[in-house]
């Protein structure tokens, strides 16, 4: 082979040298502190502004907090008790030293950054974190908490979870959201060179989107060009607006061949450097309404794994670079 065409040759991301067919969250945090990492969920006891009225009340048509996060299923102790004791389960489950503070449930940064600072720096002074994650509403990031999660990461890892769930204004109304794409994409743009993991969340299998509407969010996704993305499918938990939807038979959820046919055609529209931190949702069964096959995560993951083989195909593969080449981080 001739130097020019050597040269020409593409370099594969390290997760495609690895043989691997997206960049998963193990992966990447394995390349980055050279070992296993586990998140603990912590919850420092925040509403979210379509909770308290401040945009609207009652919360998002699927959330639960308490099914989504641990942290609000037990008694809520202090930061620092909260760590001690995730890291106790984790380690009993896992051969790990080193823990991700993962502040979890509601809006984590919707309050003045003299109580926020605290809360954050009590969680880094632990001595087996190496990094914060903090999950958010792109409506809820003043400029100063911005300040703020600057100064962190300077002194830490910082991933900043953005839930935008979908780019589709008509269906942020549907889930009472309070806010609209446009607050996303601010938010994004605010967030850029400021040091942190921009990372967003994203549910595939809304009423109403098509199959058409979910590929037009992974663009979008791959245009703002977050560092990472957490994707996982529309499942209904108890005691939610969308629980009696389902039972009412209004909202028809995605059945598992579905939804894996539509993740990875979404996979594939993605940048190829960027991290796929989830890649499916469930919920404990004592919260769970449906659908049952979510609850069957190692089921999931083979599905996924099988039906990429299958089309031979990976993230990013048809992924179209942005011109401007910038990207958040």
């Amino acid at each position: 082979m001739t130097s020019s065409a050597l040269a020409a040759a593409p370099v594969l991301p390290a997760w495609r040298a690895a043989g691997l067919r997206y960049f998963g969250l193990n992966f990447f945090l394995r390349q980055k502190f050279g070992g296993r990492v586990q998140k603990v969920s912590l919850d420092a006891g925040f509403t979210c502004p379509n909770v308290d009225g401040s945009v609207a009340v009652g919360g998002c048509t699927f959330c639960d907090n308490r099914s989504f996060s641990p942290s609000r299923r037990l008694p809520r102790l202090g930061i620092r008790g909260q760590l001690d004791d995730g890291i106790r389960r984790l380690k009993w489950r896992y051969d790990v030293e080193r823990f991700i503070a993962y502040f979890q449930p509601a809006t984590n940064t919707y309050a003045p950054v003299e109580r926020l600072r605290p809360l954050y720096e009590e969680a880094l002074a632990h001595p087996q974190v190496v990094g914060l994650a903090i999950g958010t509403r792109p409506d809820c990031v003043p400029d100063d908490v911005l300040d703020l999660l600057e100064q962190l990461a300077t002194q830490t890892y910082l991933s900043v979870e953005y839930g935008i769930q979908t780019i589709h204004d008509r269906s942020l109304d549907w889930m009472n959201r309070g806010h609209h794409h446009d607050a996303t994409q601010g938010a994004i743009e605010r967030s850029r060179g400021r040091g942190f993991e921009i990372c967003g969340h994203v549910i595939l299998g809304l009423p109403g989107e098509s199959h058409a509407d979910m590929l037009a969010t992974a663009r979008e996704i791959g245009r703002l060009q977050l560092n990472a993305v957490k994707i996982h499918n529309l499942y209904a938990v108890k005691r939610t607006p969308l629980a009696d939807q389902v039972e009412r038979g209004e909202v028809t959820l995605l059945g598992r061949d579905e939804y894996i046919a539509a993740l990875v055609d979404f996979l594939e529209l993605l940048p190829p450097e960027m991290i796929v931190e989830r890649i499916s949702g469930d919920a404990p069964p004592d919260y769970f309404i449906g659908p049952t096959w979510c609850l069957d995560k190692p089921g999931v993951l083979r599905a996924l794994h099988a039906e990429l083989d299958r089309r031979d195909t990976w993230q990013g593969k048809l992924h179209t670079p942005s011109p401007s080449g910038r990207g958040p981080g």
